[in-house]
């Protein structure tokens, strides 16, 4: 479980995957190392009930917020080469970087998201703790939005970043639509 008093966050340790990998679409980044997406400890060492707890540990939405940052700073880094028009996430506030990675041994879907702003980040890696790792078809029946309920966040956010918390969601299901279909 995150500590969440100092808002220092140790995710779990888990196995290294060594799982192959293959470019699927026009979001799939060419140029990123398949270790970037399996590394990202979003969605495997820091799960959803990480974050789940972390919300119902803390007490106020400014002890939460400097929460949701934290998640944020695990964010791996997002390679400067695909910070181009094709991976840029329409409808945020701020500035939003998504590529994607399928590995054909597992089937699953990796994700790398990146923005400018620290809140947004943090966003971001809530949206990566609930989709990053799974099937195609397990990351389109996931319902984000009972998710973005259950942690209150459209009530705490301003409707643009509300917008663009959509916004990412949508592309990831597009190209989860897409590699679902091939």
């Amino acid at each position: 479980m995150p500590s969440v008093a100092g808002f220092i966050f140790c995710p779990r340790s888990s196995a290294d995957s060594a799982a192959k990998t293959h470019s699927i679409d026009k979001y799939t980044d060419m140029a990123a190392s398949k270790e970037l997406f399996l590394e990202n400890p979003l969605g495997k060492d820091t799960t959803l009930e990480d974050v789940l707890d972390g919300f119902e540990f803390l007490d106020d939405w400014e002890e939460r917020y400097a929460f949701i940052i934290d998640l944020g700073k695990q964010l791996p880094d997002f390679p400067d080469d695909q910070r181009i028009e094709e991976n840029y996430v329409h409808g945020c506030q701020s500035q939003v970087w998504l590529i994607s990675h399928y590995d054909e041994d597992s089937g699953k879907l990796y994700l790398l998201i990146d923005s400018d702003a620290l809140i947004v980040r943090g966003l971001a890696a809530i949206i990566l703790v609930a989709l990053n790792g799974k099937s195609p078809r397990d990351l389109l029946a996931t319902d984000v939005d009972e998710l973005f309920e259950q942690l209150d966040l459209f009530r705490h956010i301003s409707p643009t970043r509300g917008n663009g918390l959509r916004a990412m969601v949508g592309k990831i299901r597009d190209i989860a639509a897409a590699q679902a279909a091939a």
